[in-house]
């Protein structure tokens, strides 16, 4: 007990100091999972309306398929993308394995099912009247769409903001495809899962301490924008 005491007032000395490695950890965290997320909301987003207002065949075939992909584990996409881009894999001569590409790709292939999913929910709820006077008036589908994202636009946030917390979090894609080095692939939840294991729990605490706070502030914020949702409804 007494030396989890010491590791906690260890782990918030480096918060507060600015510890350099630290911090190094979570700002590469959070510049891989925010450039996985902005890569993926547009080309999500698009799915999300085809699937919301289209009547291709095999729509709802698609759209059961993306919410199956919700409960797939991190570990088997990052298993997947690890043998994709291994060296006797099909896109070994990229060279891409252990690198923050491959971590992006792999955070990208996570996040974009929960994208469609949510993004389909939120824009199934939309007033199909918005839809209806945007054609009426003769604009392009385009800005049809545009229209209709617009009306949802704090539920679109909040699919955007659940992805990210679900992105930054994980361990599966990160340790698999990005090999947990220090100083190039090395984030959060990686960092957390080494130190531990080494029984060097301070710089683990520090770093839960970190991602708790963001799931705090990401809470509250959704709240706010479900706040803002009814406000406007």
């Amino acid at each position: 007990m007494e030396g989890m005491l010491i590791s906690t007032q260890q782990a918030l000395h480096m918060l507060l100091t600015g510890d350099s490695e630290l911090w190094s950890i979570v700002m590469l965290s959070f510049s891989v999972s925010f450039k996985a997320i902005i890569l993926t909301t547009p080309p999500a987003m698009v799915v999300a309306y085809s699937l919301a207002n289209g009547n291709f065949p095999g729509n709802k075939i698609v759209l059961a398929v993306f919410n199956s992909l919700l409960s797939v584990p991190t570990v088997v996409i990052g298993l997947l993308l690890y043998v994709l881009l291994t060296r006797q894999g099909p896109f070994g001569d990229l060279r891409l394995l252990f690198t923050q590409t491959a971590m992006v790709i792999g955070q990208m292939m996570l996040c974009f099912p929960i994208l469609v999913a949510l993004g389909y929910a939120a824009i199934n709820a939309a007033d199909r009247r918005v839809k209806e006077t945007s054609i009426t008036l003769g604009a392009p589908w385009w800005f049809t769409m545009l229209t209709v994202l617009y009306e949802v636009r704090f539920g679109l946030l909040a699919a955007v903001l659940t992805g990210f917390g679900r992105i930054i979090s994980e361990v599966g894609i990160s340790m698999m495809v990005g090999g947990n080095i220090l100083g190039y692939t090395r984030n959060i939840t990686t960092a957390i899962a080494l130190e531990t294991s080494k029984g060097e729990f301070a710089q683990g605490i520090a770093l839960g301490i970190v991602l708790l706070l963001l799931a705090f502030m990401l809470t509250a914020f959704l709240t706010y924008v479900q706040g803002k949702q009814e406000i406007t409804a």
